[in-house]
């Protein structure tokens, strides 16, 4: 058990110390994996970024991922078919919140950057980090469309995930770092001490910090 999310981030980014003459990109999915991504891209002295993804709830358990979206020029949108059969979910549902979620990821770019670009990724190794993983819909969404960027390599590094989506995900991203693959899981904030949830605001503190790091 990790007891925040930073002693989390300071353990991982140890595990990532290979990555650091590749000279690397961290981009994290806020709002809970921004704590994360800070301290990894301290300690490898690497830029930081968000990637803006949200999950699409299941009808009933908003907590359980039908699927999740990635803004951009063309969204992403990824399903967990499993789930979307098993609850038989249909398509309007789905069209309905992926129109939802990509709203809120317009409120939140806004918010968080600040008129601020991207970081470029092009043939970049990035390093996608969250502070855990459930069932994976989320950050499979954010590997999908970072790789329509044509990065070098794309590395998925979190502090814990279960067994079977780390599995699924090391099909898809060219590497997968997790410390901690607990059974049963049941679910990531089970496994922190303290695992407040961020506000807009933390966001937006630790950003403007990062951005004070990489002008000084």
């Amino acid at each position: 058990m990790f007891k925040d999310r930073t002693e989390a981030g300071q353990i991982l980014a140890k595990q990532l110390e290979k990555y650091r003459e590749k000279e690397p990109v961290i981009l994290a999915l806020p709002r809970g994996g921004l704590p994360i991504g800070y301290e990894v891209a301290k300690a490898l002295g690497a830029p930081l970024d968000i990637l803006l993804v949200r999950k699409i709830g299941t009808p009933g358990s908003p907590e359980l991922a039908a699927g999740a979206v990635v803004d951009g020029d063309e969204p992403e949108l990824v399903l967990n078919e499993d789930i979307v059969k098993l609850y038989d979910i249909p398509g309007d549902y789905i069209e309905k919140h992926e129109k939802q979620q990509l709203a809120e990821i317009e409120r939140r770019r806004a918010l968080y950057l600040e008129g601020r670009p991207p970081l470029d990724t092009r043939a970049k190794t990035v390093i996608i980090v969250d502070d855990g993983i459930a069932t994976g819909a989320t950050i499979r969404a954010a590997v999908h469309a970072l790789k329509r960027k044509n990065p070098k390599r794309v590395i998925v590094a979190v502090p814990v995930a279960p067994p079977e989506t780390v599995e699924k995900l090391a099909s898809e991203a060219d590497e997968v770092i997790c410390l901690a693959m607990p059974v049963p899981f049941y679910a990531v904030g089970a496994f922190y001490q303290q695992f407040d949830q961020l506000t807009d605001e933390d966001v937006v503190t630790i950003l403007r910090q990062t951005d004070r790091k990489n002008k000084s």
